[in-house]
């Protein structure tokens, strides 16, 4: 998953000039670049500073779908000391490569292992630890309350109810679910929650593994079910031609009732918002199976080639502060790692947090819990799918030869 913004050449340019580092300068290589986030880093960056004097930081800022790009390629090269990046099988695949730096002794030293419990597993690779995480987040659909009381409809809690609900805003030309594919991630949010809902975290996790064929009858099942959404025209139209900031208006204008998406998107809702937008758990599709949830957790790491590694383990244990993890995620509106942080009083978190605690398991995301050559491929085929559902056949085929390719 990633957010969006414009990438310019001079930003490029002096990461480029600023990658090497030296003796007292800390080189941060960053894509939180959204405007909450970039507020909070900010912020965070300048603490450090007046607590570290001695040491000039260098904080290059990225756009997320450049970052995504370049950060391979500086790892083998000449990297930065500190990169932000994403824990599961992203962050596993650089430590398996060698890549990223193990801080196993940082999370001794800083008691970490009591403070960041619930994160531990996601930031372990063969019980050694290879970073620190900064956020996580719920996901969930977000929708306008006003809308859904003046045609009288109650917050889903059953698959039925959501296609229900979704017929009565169609007949009241309203799009049910708001949606931009433009850049992938987002179809993939919905493929998560219709196959842990429809199949159970297990089998998801199995097929993420490259352990189950996406030509399954399990899978199969699973795009019935969206296809239940996709082929009545309950999606934005030509969806695929929007980035996820673009389609929010359609949200906030009353085009659209719904939107499937993470708790950053709430750092977004205009003012005149206020008070109409709530939040409901993706609904339950198979009663036997239980409730899990994507909750993504973004990380901080220290590459392997570094020059810095003092000064960057420095930074990985300000950031690991549960004060310092408070600033960060009342800015951003989300959940700290660090379990002694104060998490910021908001309704949308409040649900977050109570969903996550009884969440029977949770997964990081598509591209971030399967290798990212799969990732890339299956999240063109959710995309494809949702433009043109009789393809799936051939879809599904083709991803079944891009697992048997990648997992080999």
């Amino acid at each position: 998953m990633n957010y969006v913004k414009h990438f310019t050449a001079s930003a490029m340019l002096t990461a480029a000039l600023t990658t090497t580092a030296f003796a007292g300068t800390l080189v941060i290589n960053s894509d939180a670049s959204d405007p909450a986030p970039k507020k909070a880093w900010g912020e965070v960056v300048k603490r450090f500073e007046q607590e570290y004097p001695d040491i000039t930081v260098k904080y290059n800022l990225y756009d997320h779908e450049a970052y995504k790009t370049t950060i391979r390629n500086w790892l083998v090269t000449s990297p930065p000391d500190v990169v932000f990046w994403y824990a599961g099988n992203r962050m596993k695949t650089f430590v398996d490569r060698g890549l990223f730096e193990d801080v196993s002794d940082l999370w001794q030293q800083q008691g970490m292992y009591d403070d960041f419990s619930s994160a531990k597993a996601a930031m372990s690779v063969n019980d050694k630890q290879y970073g620190v995480p900064y956020t996580y987040y719920q996901w969930g659909i977000y929708y306008r309350k006003d809308i859904f009381d003046k045609l009288g409809i109650s917050e889903p809690k059953t698959w039925e109810e959501l296609i229900k609900a979704s017929a009565t805003l169609k007949e009241n030309d309203v799009t049910p679910f708001t949606i931009g594919t433009k850049y992938l991630w987002t179809a993939a949010g919905w493929f998560d929650y219709l196959n842990m809902r429809t199949n159970g975290l297990d089998f998801h996790i199995q097929l993420m593994d490259g352990k189950v064929p996406y030509t399954d009858p399990r899978v199969k099942k699973t795009f019935a079910k969206w296809e239940e959404l996709v082929k009545p025209g309950y999606f934005l139209e030509n969806h695929a031609s929007y980035s996820w900031q673009e389609a929010q208006p359609f949200l906030y204008n009353g085009q659209a009732a719904m939107y499937l998406m993470g708790n950053f998107l709430t750092a977004n809702f205009p003012a005149e918002m206020e008070g109409k937008m709530g939040f409901f758990q993706f609904p339950i599709i198979d009663s036997s199976i239980a409730k899990a949830e994507d909750a993504p957790m973004d990380t901080i790491h220290i590459p392997s080639k570094a020059k810095n590694k003092v000064d960057a383990r420095k930074f990985l244990a300000f950031v690991a502060r549960p004060e310092n993890q408070a600033l960060i995620n009342n800015t951003m509106l989300q959940i700290p790692t660090n379990n002694k942080a104060k998490v910021k009083q908001d309704p949308f978190l409040s649900k977050g947090v109570a969903m996550l605690n009884e969440a029977s398991g949770t997964a990081q995301f598509y591209d971030r819990d399967t290798d990212p050559a799969m990732a890339k491929e299956g999240m063109k085929g959710f995309q494809e799918f949702m433009v043109h559902p009789e393809r799936l056949e051939k879809i599904l085929k083709r991803l079944d030869k891009v697992s048997q390719r990648t997992f080999k």
